[in-house]
């Protein structure tokens, strides 16, 4: 690869906030793993590597949704620490309640204690904007970008480390295409701007335009990917698929595009099945994703 290394700090959460499930996630871990070598191989530098965890006395806490809030804030902390130290994070996330703590870093990650304004691009099949008012499985995991722009949730938001909550006109969905009767309507009611299956599909001058939309609007973008965002066929051991969704090659085009935007600052990844990946068929996904994205940094610097 031409040009100086690009130094990576991964940022990871375990904890997932989810009910009924195991509290804390190997997928980061997993993902982490199989990644170094790529990113090595991609001119990359991995300068860092952090995960969110709990202090003593925060281990003796209890409820699952609180625990997330702590460890969340913890995240912000490790974000904000590698964006001041000039890294470009990696998240590798258990699920995506760990949105709050990725945007909360990135909004504490100025020169000075004013929050920075961060913009979202959201590429999940679900809009994940339910609130409990809403939602039909009382999920949490259904609600994180609603908890985000301050729908519901206020304290667990705020325990998050993310305040102010973003305006709806920051968000982009991207592959959304399974959504709740109700859950739509809070999305018709918004300022929350969409990218379809067919626009990435197509590499549509629309990604640019809304990655030039929301590069007025904020400081800086966060770029999110639930893995259920892809078609059913490279993510068989995820519980939520949807059809119809974009290849991880066709997605990473669209990466590419996105990360040669001078203000896409961060990049998440969640939700891996761990212990339901036959095959590796998710891994090399989440491989194609990340080359997208860092053929996207390239471009930017080459341009720059």
């Amino acid at each position: 690869m031409k040009g100086e290394p690009i130094r990576i700090g991964i940022a990871k959460l375990l904890h997932s906030g989810s009910r009924g499930d195991p509290e804390i996630s190997e997928g980061p871990e997993i993902m982490e793993d199989s990644l170094r070598g790529l990113l090595e191989g991609l001119g990359c530098v991995l300068e860092e590597s952090e995960t969110a965890r709990l202090t003593p006395e925060e281990e003796r806490h209890y409820g699952v949704w609180h625990r997330l809030g702590l460890a969340s804030r913890h995240l912000g902390e490790i974000v904000a620490g590698q964006r001041r130290r000039g890294l470009f994070t990696l998240g590798l996330l258990s699920n995506c309640n760990g949105l709050m703590g990725m945007l909360g870093g990135l909004q504490r990650s100025g020169p000075d204690w004013r929050p920075l304004r961060v913009g979202l691009v959201w590429c999940d099949a679900h809009g994940d904007f339910n609130t409990p008012e809403t939602t039909l499985s009382g999920m949490l995991g259904g609600m994180p970008v609603a908890v985000s722009t301050g729908l519901c949730l206020t304290r667990l938001r705020m325990e998050c480390g993310l305040d102010p909550a973003l305006p709806t006109r920051y968000v982009t969905m991207v592959g959304v295409r399974d959504l709740d009767p109700l859950e739509r309507e809070l999305l018709d009611r918004s300022d929350v701007e969409h990218v379809s299956v067919d626009e990435v599909r197509r590499r549509s001058p629309s990604i640019d335009l809304e990655m030039e939309r929301l590069a007025i609007l904020t400081d800086l973008i966060y770029v999110h990917v639930d893995l259920d965002v892809l078609d059913p066929s490279e993510v068989p051991g995820h519980g939520l698929t949807v059809e119809d969704g974009p290849t991880s090659k066709e997605l990473a085009d669209a990466l590419e595009m996105m990360f040669e935007h001078p203000k896409a600052a961060a990049f998440g990844v969640a939700s891996y099945p761990a212990g339901r990946d036959e095959n590796g068929v998710t891994l090399r996904a989440v491989h194609n994703l990340i080359e997208g994205v860092v053929r996207g940094l390239r471009n930017r610097e080459q341009a720059g």
